[in-house]
């Protein structure tokens, strides 16, 4: 949207006759004022810049422009400042940010936030530039390519890194894993994931002397899903004494009843060793869609007595590839393309395109049990949940049903009359801030590059991200940790 600024620029600086540009400036390192200035402006001008909408430490302003050379600084919390990721020179004005707009006004440069803040980068600003066709007052994106080998070389290189490091560089030095028995009542081991603040944990069988499977979230909602079904012959009174091992087998007896009698009694546990490489756990973790494998140690042939060290994730992994090309993005080109140039993750599909994949979405008043189903149909793990605008409001994931572990919860809820809002609202504790509890909804633009949204993929906690519209929050799509690695794996 154009501001009052843009006016003035062309009742005080335009020459009558001469086409203005409207050009883009971003300032996407933070602060609480930011203003921008140039030599558009004469240097006598500070023009505010307003924060984007959903990404507080991103500021813009728009502003018209003459074609031609042009210099430029941002005023920054009483301080001058330029953005060392544009170009700039030292000038009259000092350190100053420089832009060329072409004589021709049907073409633009548009400068773009896809920089990580408080990377240390080495990023051509070419590649994240934008070139921007004017036609009849309307803005077209035209999206910057890159070739088909570099997408290769992209592709080589980071799995050539999984495959020379192991599962070892995932353990932290510090931490604790929790297992469940299996002979453990089923109530208490989901009251347990929910008083540890966990997803998921390895089952161990101390008959058999090892592990032999792991316990979801996902099994907590096949479990209230049970419940509610009046045919169920399982009562919330046997979730008592109904053991971890009694579920898994009447689950498998179940798949045996839905997918025909030649399935499988059960799934075989899928675990790796610290010796495993990175790229094998990760294929593992893809094509048996899991969120996490175990990393279990055993000092004797046999595979007796062994040590669980860890649960890896796509998460750890990606936080390994990230810090290592940190400092090298440039061996890897694609790393500094916008995510809406690549093909990854899932996107509302635009008017008249019917090749997409929908992406599920849920309003707040949605019941629980709509949204179990979802989960549950559509094979995700997670659903963005909007108003009637489409506008993001929060995320429903599978780990929040631990929530109605809390108190019992489950037991006096009707899954068909309760919300998704209530059921987030039930799952808020009080004794852990909003801003901890906001973190697992990350959004970031679609112009933000490959690289940051990887870097906020890699954090503890976060597996997707939200693809939003700035300012309005629209969702146009989300970005998950197996997508990344589906794209680069292939």
């Amino acid at each position: 949207m154009f501001n009052s600024s843009m006016d003035s620029a062309r009742e005080a600086g335009a020459v009558a006759g001469t086409v203005l540009i409207p050009m883009r400036f971003v300032w996407p390192y933070g602060g609480r004022s930011v203003y921008l200035s140039g030599s558009f402006a004469r240097w006598s001008e500070l023009l505010p810049m307003s924060p984007v909408e959903g990404c507080p430490t991103l500021f813009q302003v728009i502003y018209s422009l003459t074609p031609g050379y042009h210099q430029y600084k941002f005023f920054v919390d009483g301080e001058w400042r330029h953005d060392e990721h544009q170009p700039f020179i030292t000038g009259e004005y000092g350190i100053v940010n420089t832009v060329f707009l072409a004589t021709d006004p049907n073409y633009m440069p548009v400068l773009t936030p896809d920089i990580a803040s408080g990377s240390n980068m080495d990023v051509d600003n070419e590649a994240f530039r934008r070139v921007v066709r004017l036609t009849d007052g309307t803005l077209t994106e035209v999206l910057p390519r890159i070739s088909d080998a570099d997408v290769q070389t992209s592709r080589q290189r980071i799995s050539a890194f999984l495959s020379t490091h192991t599962a070892y560089e995932l353990l932290p030095e510090s931490g604790k894993v929790v297992a469940l028995d299996v002979d453990l009542p089923v109530k208490q081991a989901f009251h347990i994931l929910h008083e540890q603040g966990i997803p998921i944990a390895p089952l161990w069988d101390f008959c058999k002397g090892q592990f032999v499977g792991v316990l979801s979230a996902l099994d907590f909602i096949l479990i209230l899903r049970e419940l509610g079904n009046h045919g169920s012959n399982l009562t919330e009174e046997e979730l008592e004494t109904h053991t971890i091992s009694a579920w898994k087998e009447g689950k498998s007896y179940l798949n045996r009843q839905n997918n025909g009698p030649g399935t499988a009694f059960s799934r075989h546990f899928i675990n790796a060793g610290p010796y495993d490489n990175l790229k094998d756990i990760a294929v593992k973790i893809l094509q048996n869609e899991v969120s996490t494998v175990p990393i279990i140690h055993s000092s004797t042939e046999d595979g007796s007595y062994p040590q669980l060290l860890h649960l890896a994730s796509l998460s750890g992994i990606l936080k390994c590839i990230c810090r290592y090309f940190r400092h090298s993005t440039n061996s890897l080109p694609i790393l500094q393309l916008p995510i809406c140039a690549i093909p990854v993750g899932t996107w509302v599909p635009k008017i008249g395109e019917s090749n997409r994949r929908p992406l599920a979405m849920l309003r707040p008043s949605s019941s629980l049990t709509s949204a179990l189903n979802l989960l549950v149909q559509a094979q995700v793990s997670s659903i963005p949940i909007v108003d009637d605008n489409d506008s993001l409001l929060d995320i429903y994931c599978r780990s929040d049903i631990t929530a109605l572990a809390k108190d019992r919860a489950y037991t006096h809820i009707n899954l068909d009359e309760m919300t998704v809002h209530q059921a987030l609202q039930l799952g808020q504790d009080s004794t852990h801030p909003f801003e901890l509890r906001s973190q697992r909804c990350q959004m970031c633009l679609r112009s933000d590059s490959l690289h940051k949204v990887m870097e906020r993929l890699a954090n503890p906690g976060v597996r997707r991200i939200i693809i939003v519209e700035a300012g309005s929050k629209r969702v146009e799509g989300m970005i998950s940790l197996s997508d990344i690695f589906k794209f680069f794996l292939g």
